[in-house]
């Protein structure tokens, strides 16, 4: 069975389920999965996860972000983007040197408040699905870590150009309507670009019309990238024949039987192959032993 990752740029118009459906269909109907929904209005890097590589679409989505972003200032909308409908307009007098400061400011651990018009779901319903009832209600802001943001590029006297690198679970409209928030203006945020999601980067990523002429010539395996290469980052070590037993049905592995005497850490997450170096699963370290987190067999 075909299993891995190809990293897809999904362009403007499709949902993140569109281009997982359209994979799919192009692979004759094998398991297929996303790692990370983008806005049907946003571009950029897209993971689509094949066959068993699926059970890393979480792993893939907790990794670090990237974005591109416009920030519109002077208008704040329903969505926090061009979509919705405006809000408040207001007059724009920042300077250059105020728009730095404040966008500067969100560097850094804060706390964000997801907009109403996202997926979360609260009582089995989602939040978009209250807001097009025109309702809205409260919701917890959540911590979330912003490793580097800066202006790139101003374009006029109302539009400038973020590059934001972030953690998972960073709403980046919600960042330019805060943004806009911070300089008393308002803000919202008008384009949107994913440079890269956890290991994979905006430079190799294929459009979907480029997937046809792979699949036609036999080339799949150029752009399908193998779990442990996606999961290259984490430690690999080895359990011992004598432990097999314990490998294959998913039980926790006393350290004793580790092959790779590797400095491990609690709570850090590896990936484990058998001695014929099959890979196993990823698991977590914990005190005297390791337990499977995600089989990958």
């Amino acid at each position: 069975m075909v299993s891995g990752v190809i990293n897809i740029y999904k362009e403007k118009g499709f949902t993140s389920h569109d281009v997982v459906n359209i994979v799919r269909k192009k692979l004759n109907r094998v398991k297929t999965g996303h790692t990370g929904t983008l806005d049907p209005d946003a571009m950029g890097v897209l993971p689509v996860c094949i066959g068993k590589a699926t059970k890393l679409s979480e792993h893939i989505a907790s990794s670090i972000k990237e974005y591109k972003a416009i920030v519109s200032l002077g208008k704040t909308t329903t969505t926090q983007d061009a979509s919705g409908e405006t809000i408040e307009e207001k007059e724009v007098n920042c300077t250059k040197e105020e728009i730095i400061n404040a966008v500067n400011s969100f560097k850094g651990d804060i706390f964000q408040t997801p907009p109403m018009y996202s997926a979360i779901k609260i009582d089995g319903k989602k939040l978009y699905e209250l807001a097009r009832e025109g309702k809205e209600i409260e919701r917890k802001s959540r911590k979330i870590t912003i490793y580097n943001i800066e202006v790139t590029n101003f374009i006029d006297d109302k539009n400038f150009e973020i590059t934001v690198l972030c953690s998972k679970g960073t709403y980046i409209r919600t960042l330019c309507n805060d943004i806009g928030a911070y300089l008393g203006c308002g803000g919202y945020m008008s384009y949107l670009l994913r440079t890269r999601s956890g290991n994979f980067y905006i430079d190799n990523a294929i459009k979907l019309d480029e997937l046809d002429n792979i699949i036609q010539n036999n080339k799949l395996n150029d752009v399908l990238i193998p779990m442990d290469k996606v999961l290259e980052d984490y430690k690999k070590i080895t359990v011992l024949k004598v432990a097999n037993k314990f490998l294959y049905n998913g039980n926790k592995i006393s350290l004793n039987f580790i092959k790779d005497k590797l400095p491990l850490n609690i709570d850090e997450k590896i990936l484990v192959y058998d001695e014929d170096n099959n890979m196993i699963g990823i698991y977590i370290v914990l005190d005297d032993f390791i337990k499977p987190l995600t089989m990958l067999i």
